[in-house]
């Protein structure tokens, strides 16, 4: 019996031998198949974690490798650690299309470096556009300390490098709703930044002169920033005979002197040619420096009656498919401005009252240039009307407050309305467009309008016949305020940033509005529809966390362990029925 045992259990474990190898094999096969073919369910009701069509079209027709440093490495709070583990998640799902050409690691810059090198290496980042933050961090020893952290990411791509932001900064967010905002603009970020680099120069595009417009001290962030992103030419558009099409698109900002047709006409051949133009056009004259003042420096008369500039663009606007009207937004969500509201032992008492000619614009359209967007501030903004023209598509970017009405021109503007707190029901015009975008084939404005004879010569002495519409659609953005581009600039402070109000130190978002314009107006790869994505934290009810805490400490705890039990169990169940049965 026990000579007929042994071979039979011998044959057993060669069988079991066997079947091992069988099932080590097929799971290294699946996982080699998995690594290389997968697919993952999004289940989140916005999409947050699938990438956009564009995306996936940029990384799959890269041709070059793109490596990216991420500087979130070390012993950070949990919501740099969260950042950083949201920026690898990231990273990974762009390789999932561009395979080998995404390279990524994760660097710790002054780790195992003296403090000279340190200081060289946080020199050499701040240089690359890299900034830092510092942290407290609290240590199990010492209790806390100061860390210096780089919350960025380097991209290099076909020989180019540029800094990608990891952690934004919004007025009026959380800590957490920030650090949920940032993670779901990574896609947006990553992807531009190899779009950018894949280009072998930048987007030309033209800030156009010759009628006033601002430039100066007041457009300084402006330029610069732009100078980053684009090659910026400046036109005098009164001395040149046409504007090249090889711009991607011309910015006309604050013009203040009448447009005659004949430089109407070049803008308008330049549209008709697939041209694509930034407006910010405001109607009425109306700044801060129009009240009169002593020489003493007290105010004569704190008031003044906003005009209209007069620019002759109303029948090419018009045209086009919107009218900027010759009013003034007043808005009870608003800046606030310093006012003197009385005089103690010969000292002034300044208090900041809320200006409801500087209207807070919170963005409530769901089009990527203005979506999960904070808010952006103007100063003496007219409104919009749309025209319709079944042709043109017309999305609205930018609206007044539900508390919020429009004066007529000539608007009387006096500071002596601060001293009256503003009440809602004498504010009955809500949601006042004030920046539009249009999309579609343009008509010329000067269509039958030109003579023989001037036709004759745009053919023969220009060489540039006349169009009187455009070949394909095209865009452009109206926005019905000459001051939203512009910075403010002390003699003790310089130039600062676009948005930035120094009187309560806030950081609106009139710089990333205008950047958004621009990309959108220039950039044919459609990546801003990755920014259009949802941010809604979805939060636990804090009541029930508490009160049904223990509950699910212990289903989570214990019901694995059951189930375990259960199935070990079962096995051995079936497992001696199996061998009584043979017996």
């Amino acid at each position: 019996m026990a000579t007929n045992t042994q071979p039979k259990r011998k044959s057993q474990q060669r069988q079991a031998a066997f079947r091992l190898l069988i099932l080590v094999a097929i799971l290294v096969c699946i996982n080699m198949l998995a690594a290389r073919f997968h697919y993952g369910l999004d289940l989140t009701r916005e999409k947050r974690f699938t990438l956009s069509t564009a995306t996936k079209n940029l990384l799959r027709n890269m041709d070059d490798v793109a490596v990216v440093n991420v500087y979130l490495k070390g012993n950070f709070p949990a919501g740099f650690q969260r950042l950083s583990e949201a920026t690898r998640e990231r990273l990974q799902s762009f390789r999932e299309y561009a395979g080998s050409k995404i390279v990524f690691r994760f660097i710790d810059p002054f780790e195992g470096k003296s403090e000279m090198e340190k200081k060289a290496i946080y020199q050499q980042l701040v240089t690359k556009g890299i900034m830092p933050v510092e942290l407290n961090v609290k240590d199990a020893e010492d209790g806390s300390s100061q860390k210096v952290i780089f919350p960025y990411a380097l991209v290099q791509y076909n020989n180019r490098e540029m800094a990608v932001r990891l952690l934004d900064n919004k007025i009026g967010l959380t800590p957490l709703e920030i650090l949920n905002y940032s993670e779901s603009m990574l896609e947006y970020k990553f992807a531009g930044a190899i779009n950018k680099l894949s280009s072998p120069a930048k987007p030309e595009i033209a800030y156009i002169m010759g009628h006033g417009e601002a430039l100066g001290a007041h457009t300084y962030d402006l330029l610069t920033t732009l100078a980053g992103i684009y090659t910026v030419d400046t036109i005098d558009l009164v001395n040149s005979l046409y504007i090249s099409p090889v711009y991607k698109a011309v910015i006309i900002n604050k013009p203040t002197q009448r447009i005659d047709d004949r430089d109407k006409f070049k803008i308008d051949q330049y549209v008709m040619n697939g041209g694509r133009v930034l407006w910010a056009v405001e109607s009425l004259n109306a700044t801060m420096d129009s009240m009169q003042f002593h020489k003493g420096g007290d105010v004569k008369s704190p008031e003044f009656l906003a005009m209209d500039y007069g620019l002759n663009l109303d029948d090419q606007l018009f045209k086009y498919g919107v009218r900027v009207n010759p009013t003034l937004v007043e808005d009870m969500q608003c800046l606030e401005i310093p006012v003197t509201v009385g005089v103690v032992n010969n000292n002034p008492q300044i208090e900041l009252r809320p200006w409801i000619y500087f209207p807070l614009f919170t963005p409530e359209s769901r089009h990527p240039i203005v979506n999960n967007m904070g808010e952006v501030f103007g100063r003496f903004v007219s409104t919009i009307d749309t025209i319709a023209n079944p042709e043109i598509k017309k999305t609205i970017l930018l609206t007044s407050s539900k508390y919020s009405r429009v004066s007529q021109a000539p608007a009387r503007v006096s500071l002596a309305m601060v001293q009256f707190a503003p009440r809602p029901e004498m504010f009955k015009q809500p949601s006042q467009p004030v920046a539009v975008l249009l999309e579609g084939k343009f008509k010329s404005v000067f269509q039958n309008q030109l003579t023989p004879q001037f036709l004759q010569i745009l053919r023969d002495s220009i060489k540039r016949p006349f169009k009187p519409e455009a070949d394909s659609a095209s865009k452009m953005i109206v926005i019905a305020d000459g001051d939203m581009l512009l910075n403010d600039f002390t003699e003790s402070m310089g130039p600062m940033e676009m948005g930035y109000w120094r009187f309560t130190k806030s950081l609106y978002s009139n710089k990333a509005f205008i950047l958004n314009c621009l990309e959108y107006l220039t950039d044919n790869a459609g990546l801003l529809e990755a920014r259009s994505k949802d941010t809604r934290l979805r939060l636990l009810d804090g009541g029930r966390v508490r009160d049904e805490k223990n509950t699910w400490q212990a289903l989570n705890i214990g019901l694995p362990i059951a189930l375990v039990l259960i199935f070990a169990s079962a096995y051995l169940f079936f497992r001696k029925r199996r061998y009584e049965k043979k017996a």
